[in-house]
């Protein structure tokens, strides 16, 4: 029988700060609720566990982005024709010409340079006793390292740090997404001609290649892969790193298993993954057709939003899911979704937050945070769950405490 709409939630302030109080409360009531966007957009948001996955494989809801975006959102085809816009055959298309680069064998690969750019930071950090963690750390280790892969000057990554930080904001301004919109689409035109003229051993240079000698990626595509690599690439890791030490600081007990046994460590990312779930939301999908999900009837054209962290806390999937416990059985965990948009850079992620937690471990006796839990703020934004800042008092391994 379908279910007739009781819920009609908007998401703002209270959902930036805590979506898992929202989506605890959404699933029970129904994890199939009618919810307002920031921007006023109506559209359907999922929370429980198996409607998740499932909604994730289901081919009746596609991406097809231009027949629902925002005439705002239209004008700036470069940057929104990417995999994650995109259904087959499109989608499995670029997808292909970039697999090659995410394959295990290369992502392991990079685990020396990696490790290095760690050790790097981590040196810098030590002369200090107070630090941003996100700035001085969780940020410029995954910028640093796409931008070497890609082929993009790491002098310019404040740059996309900001740009980024706007493109995925539910907050700001029509003005100040077209004017960070246009500055990324305009920086990346140069930096195609640059490597047109000069081709190098990197990403961007073999994107273009394909492009130019096999016609298989338009311009926009071109341009639109490298925004999705760019911040697709390091937007996952910083919140990993970020919200992923807070959640350790904030369980001491756990924290401190860590420390005694490393051998967690690759179960406690996991775990982390689930428990502070990166990506919030799965990128936007539209109903092709009528259809129902959980009883739900959500009819042709309504908009689809999947909630990744509101399907890692579901009770009928994990026992005691509010709570961070490092050696839990976290398998199927849809931190970096499921089906053909599964995160081509999940082992990427995966690497440079276990390199990243590891070294935070050797080289800190001592990590505490420098303001108390409720002066924290968090991004608005309804797609991704980060900080913005983590104020943290550090003290070095080889230092007396």
């Amino acid at each position: 029988m379908t279910q007739v709409d009781t819920v009609v939630e908007h998401l703002g302030a209270e959902y930036f700060a805590d979506p898992f109080s929202v989506h605890a409360r959404l699933r029970t009531e129904n994890p199939v609720a009618r919810v307002i966007m920031p921007g006023g957009m109506s559209a359907r948001l999922i929370t429980g566990y198996a409607q998740a996955r499932a909604a994730l494989n289901d081919p009746r809801l596609v991406k097809v982005p231009k027949a629902w975006r925002s005439d705002r959102d239209s004008n700036f085809a470069a940057i929104h024709m990417h995999m994650l816009n995109l259904d087959p055959p499109d989608h499995d298309r670029l997808r292909r010409l970039v697999s090659k680069a995410f394959t295990a064998r290369r992502v392991e690969a990079l685990r020396p340079r990696i490790a290095a750019i760690t050790a790097d930071l981590l040196d810098v950090m030590s002369t200090q006793r107070e630090v941003d963690l996100l700035a001085a750390f969780a940020f410029p280790l995954p910028i640093t390292v796409i931008c070497e892969l890609l082929g993009v000057p790491v002098a310019d990554r404040d740059h996309f740090r900001a740009w980024s930080t706007t493109i995925v904001a539910d907050n700001v301004s029509p003005e100040a997404f077209t004017e960070h919109a246009t500055a990324m689409i305009s920086y990346f035109r140069s930096l195609l001609a640059t490597r047109r003229r000069e081709p190098t051993d990197d990403l961007v240079s073999a994107l273009i290649a394909a492009r130019d000698e096999a016609d298989r990626l338009s311009e926009n595509e071109l341009l639109s892969m490298m925004f999705l690599l760019l911040v697709g690439g390091h937007e996952t890791t910083v919140n990993l790193i970020t919200s992923g030490t807070l959640a350790l600081l904030l369980n001491p007990g756990e924290l401190a298993r860590l420390r005694t046994d490393r051998a967690l460590l690759g179960g406690a990312v996991e775990e982390l993954l689930r428990y502070v779930n990166p990506i919030n939301n799965a990128t936007f999908r539209l109903a092709r057709k009528s259809l129902e999900i959980d009883g739900v009837r959500i009819d042709a054209g309504e908009v689809v939003l999947v909630s990744l962290s509101g399907a890692n806390r579901d009770p009928s999937r994990y026992t005691g899911p509010d709570r961070l416990d490092l050696s839990r059985e976290n398998s199927g965990h849809l931190a970096f979704g499921h089906g053909i948009h599964y995160c081509l850079g999940a082992p990427l992620a995966r690497m440079e937050g276990e390199i990243a937690f590891r070294g935070l471990l050797d080289r800190f006796a001592s990590l505490t945070l420098a303001v108390p839990p409720d002066a924290l703020r968090w991004r608005p934004s309804t797609l991704m769950h980060g900080l913005e800042s983590l104020p943290v008092r550090l003290v070095p391994a080889s230092s007396p405490t």
